[in-house]
């Protein structure tokens, strides 16, 4: 699991589908290509590679125009970055994920301790427990502040224009930076006195539509707590697993018959929200489609109709063919099915 995948299991912590397959590892875009149902949600290679190139040129100078960004926007008050006197730890790319968390746990305490300073970790490796199973995070940077206080940083390659960017694009970054943002303060609790981590995050992006960067500070209070939330409603992986059938398998490469049993064997919590963060999203649309489910209508529609499961459900009881008549649901229905009746009536005495 990454940011984006816990951002977005966060937001539907009901599926149990989606948490299984990621907690396994399991390569969802090939296994909806292989039901017939491929995924077309997902940045283009070309989105990727201009957001590296974009990065790059963030970082290009050892950092320094990325902490005059975020003493702009995050701390003021502080001392102005000196190139000389900046710290950028090395973070052991090269090793295995339980290594660079070691060594960005033991960077981030010498920053936190050696005040008056501003430090720089360039894609520190963090850690976080999702129902049980540890996922390995990868900021883009965190900042330490001269006062021992960190910070995440998001650099995204969409365009922020006259100082405003895409209320949703910068909805997922904050959605990504609060997961970010939590597994720092893992971190931070292990410390004595524990540090303090900012619930301001720096936003990062073009400025309008040139190279250039410019930034925002985005405040991830209230994405932090709702993800916090969600993920701790996590079922354990174990726990999901153990109604798998006996010898179920997600292999792509078995018959397609025998996959699909396997991800219907796991329980799905489909909404309209999926198609632009999930790669079985048309996959589980098409099953709630045809089991006739009010879930696909949305989750908003779906918690208004209470116990009413399916479509034709609905439509019985706005007829007055099932539901009792006291049920405020029921009586709800019934009364827009009047006033549609009405209306079209109204509409059809009109047109003749």
């Amino acid at each position: 699991m990454d940011a984006r995948s816990l951002a977005a299991l966060a937001v539907n912590p009901g599926c149990g589908r989606r948490a299984l397959l990621d907690g396994a590892g399991v390569d969802k875009a090939k296994v909806a290509a292989r039901l017939g149902a491929p995924a077309v949600a997902g940045q283009s290679q070309f989105a990727i590679v201009r957001g590296h190139a974009f990065e790059a040129r963030v970082k290009g100078d050892g950092g320094g125009a990325l902490l005059r960004l975020a003493h702009a926007e995050l701390d003021p008050t502080a001392p102005a970055p000196v190139a000389d006197a900046v710290r950028v730890p090395v973070l052991a790319p090269d090793g295995g994920p339980g290594a660079r968390v070691a060594r960005t746990a033991l960077a981030l305490r010498e920053a936190a301790r050696a005040r008056g300073s501003w430090t720089l970790l360039d894609h520190p490796m963090l850690v976080l427990d999702v129902a049980g199973t540890p996922a390995f995070l990868e900021p883009d940077a965190v900042v330490v502040h001269p006062d021992g206080r960190w910070s995440v940083v998001e650099i995204k390659s969409f365009p922020m224009v006259d100082g405003a960017a895409e209320p949703a694009k910068v909805g997922a970054a904050a959605r990504q930076a609060a997961v970010y943002v939590l597994a720092l303060e893992e971190v931070a609790e292990q410390l004595a006195p524990a540090p303090e981590v900012g619930h301001h995050v720096l936003l990062v992006c073009p400025k309008d539509f040139s190279n250039l960067p410019t930034a925002a500070a985005v405040d991830v209070r209230k994405q932090r707590s709702v993800t916090r939330r969600q993920l701790a409603r996590l079922t354990r992986v174990e726990d999901l697993a153990r109604h798998l059938p006996a010898g179920a398998t997600f292999d792509v490469e078995q018959p397609g018959g025998a996959l699909d049993a396997a991800v219907a064997a796991v329980p799905a919590a489909y909404a309209p929200e999926c198609l632009s963060a999930c790669e079985l999203a048309f996959h589980c649309r098409s099953r709630a489609r045809a089991a006739d489910a009010v879930t696909a209508l949305g989750r908003s529609l779906r918690g208004e109709l209470g116990g009413l499961r399916t479509v034709a459900e609905v439509l019985a009881a706005a007829e007055g063919r099932r539901g009792d008549p006291a049920d405020p649901t029921v009586a709800a229905l019934r009364r827009a099915a009047a006033l549609r009746t009405e209306a079209l009536a109204g509409a059809g005495a009109a047109a003749c």
